[in-house]
């Protein structure tokens, strides 16, 4: 159900890796509070699901599919966005892939691909989404990770992507902080959802199942509720950085 006297109410928000884990969560709950949603990943078929989901609840969205590592399919996600809605309010950048494995014993295409996704992507889609987001004092979200603040071994490549979304997202703040848009770096601990399923590294895999069976892990729901948090607040509140731990997690 919508939340009434929303303050999303006729917003338009995109979600990029909708079609799963903390993007759908995220799409699931703008669209509860009132935002028209735009879901965007490559599964075609998770996506229409999830609209359908939202649609049952009397929410607004629209799938998109496109893959955020092609600047061709990240141009044509927003220009359908803006042409379906007429603007743009709320960027969730949070498509990504998370393939640990020691620096010794990584597949550089795992590296390549973690830097073109959850980097690259993110920024190409920035920029994109920026003359929109400037025309309606909008809101840029980059999801980052607990592990763009603390580097831990084995996790290098990974590490490096998301320090570099804390550090993209710290100097586009001050870039567009006189336009009135805000912007919000959210950096997730262990949170329980498909992200670790790709890791091909044996021991990486191990070491990662291992954590989720021995502490009780964030829900995508989680993030989700920290990401309308940020989105909620009145104009002149930009929360900046949101760090969140599972109460069990060390690191």
């Amino acid at each position: 159900m919508t939340i009434a006297n929303s303050p999303l109410t006729g917003k338009v928000a995109l979600v990029t890796g909708a079609s799963s884990g903390i993007g759908e969560a995220t799409a699931a709950v703008l669209a509860a509070a009132g935002a028209k949603v735009a879901v965007a990943a490559r599964r075609a078929d998770r996506l229409e699901a999830l609209v359908a989901r939202i649609e049952q609840a009397d929410g607004v969205a629209l799938a998109i599919e496109a893959d955020i590592a092609k600047p061709g399919d990240i141009t044509a996600m927003v220009d359908k966005v803006v042409s379906e809605w007429g603007r743009l309010d709320i960027l969730v950048n949070n498509a990504g892939v998370m393939l640990l494995a020691p620096a010794a014993e990584a597949d550089l295409d795992d590296w390549r691909q973690m830097i073109e996704l959850n980097l690259i992507g993110l920024m190409a889609t920035t920029k994109a989404a920026l003359p929109h987001l400037k025309a309606s004092k909008g809101h840029i979200v980059n999801v980052s990770s607990v592990a763009g603040r603390v580097a831990n071994p084995g996790a290098s490549g990974y590490a490096a992507t998301k320090f570099g979304v804390v550090a993209f997202s710290e100097s586009l703040r001050r870039e567009v902080y006189a336009d009135k848009v805000r912007v919000t770096v959210v950096e997730p601990g262990l949170v329980r959802t498909e992200l670790g399923d790709h890791i091909t590294n044996v021991q990486s895999k191990a070491g990662l199942e291992h954590r989720l069976a021995t502490m009780e892990a964030l829900t995508a729901e989680d993030i989700a509720n920290a990401i309308f948090y940020a989105v909620s607040q009145p104009p002149r509140v930009n929360v900046n950085e949101i760090l969140i731990r599972p109460t069990d997690q060390e690191r």
